[in-house]
């Protein structure tokens, strides 16, 4: 359990880092996620033939597993329309938002009870979401965008769940980023159409961004994803995650000098965002081993 919970942290850091690479890319969100899927499809295709890994037996298993991969193509494109609408800061704030649509969403699509304890430490980043909504509305709409990333986040997260302990994460990932390069190539143009870019295709320096940001915040940050949900609830996850805007943040500032553009409210918010994730890191820790074995028995 100790090696899943240092994996998933890694996975966090890795995370960090996927807003300052929305960005440093001058590519506008839909194309920046298309390239991003699209690279991400080629790496991890070599992977695959490299090691050697068994495919799916059936086209209908593929073609389940690359349907779950809509869901995370369409948080990126709200995640990355967040901050160039905004910055990375209230971007990857509002992400943490995932743990609250996880807590709904879940019961209601594995038809279980409510969990009260989720929802309860989930109100604590809603209320942080809130209070930057509220007080600063230079950013409202960069808000509105990063809640609906984060909803379609949980629904990857809750989907996901249900396929890691079937079939290898390098397998998943793969037919996930096929899935996502297709379905977000067939609507670009129409996307392009009502959002037109510069140019369409990427410079010398966005394009070694994007295969930084493919290979290791994309293929390697979720292949990790994956393997974590092996033995630590989509809940629990998802509220890791929450510790992303501290990294992402502390490197916006440094590197962006975001600090000049965030009021005191945005601060007040933060602190009940990181309030959640130190109250559900507290009480994961005393259930743990009753958690592993439930879902190990799946």
């Amino acid at each position: 359990m100790k090696k899943s919970y240092l994996l998933l942290h890694f996975a966090v850091i890795l995370a960090g880092f996927t807003g300052i690479f929305g960005k440093l890319i001058s590519l506008n969100e839909g194309l920046l996620v298309w390239y991003r899927v699209f690279f991400s499809s080629i790496i991890l295709f070599l992977i695959l033939k490299l090691f050697k890994v068994r495919d799916c037996n059936t086209s209908k298993e593929k073609f389940d597993i690359a349907k779950i991969g809509l869901f995370i193509t369409i948080h990126w494109v709200f995640f990355y329309a967040s901050i160039k609408y905004s910055n990375i800061s209230i971007g990857v704030v509002c992400y943490c938002l995932t743990s609250f649509f996880t807590a709904v969403f879940s019961p209601l699509i594995n038809r279980q009870r409510f969990n009260i304890s989720e929802l309860l430490l989930s109100l604590l980043t809603l209320i942080g979401i809130a209070l930057i909504f509220h007080f600063d509305a230079s950013y409202q709409l960069g808000i509105i965008l990063g809640v609906i990333s984060s909803a379609f986040a949980a629904l990857y997260t809750i989907y996901n769940e249900r396929i890691v302990r079937k079939y290898d994460s390098r397998i998943i990932n793969y037919y996930q980023m096929i899935g996502g390069t297709v379905a977000l190539g067939v609507f670009l143009p129409l996307y392009l159409h009502y959002f037109p870019a510069p140019s369409l295709i990427p410079d010398l320096k966005d394009t070694g961004y994007l295969i930084l940001l493919a290979s290791f915040c994309t293929v390697g940050l979720y292949i990790i994803f994956a393997e974590s949900l092996k033995r630590i609830s989509a809940f629990t996850v998802n509220l890791s995650f929450n510790l992303e805007p501290v990294y992402a943040i502390i490197i916006a500032f440094l590197f962006f000098n975001e600090s000049k553009e965030l009021n005191f409210s945005f601060y007040i918010g933060l602190l009940f965002v990181m309030s959640s994730v130190v109250l559900q890191t507290i009480f994961s820790l005393k259930p743990s081993n009753k958690q592993t074995d439930v879902l190990a028995s799946d």
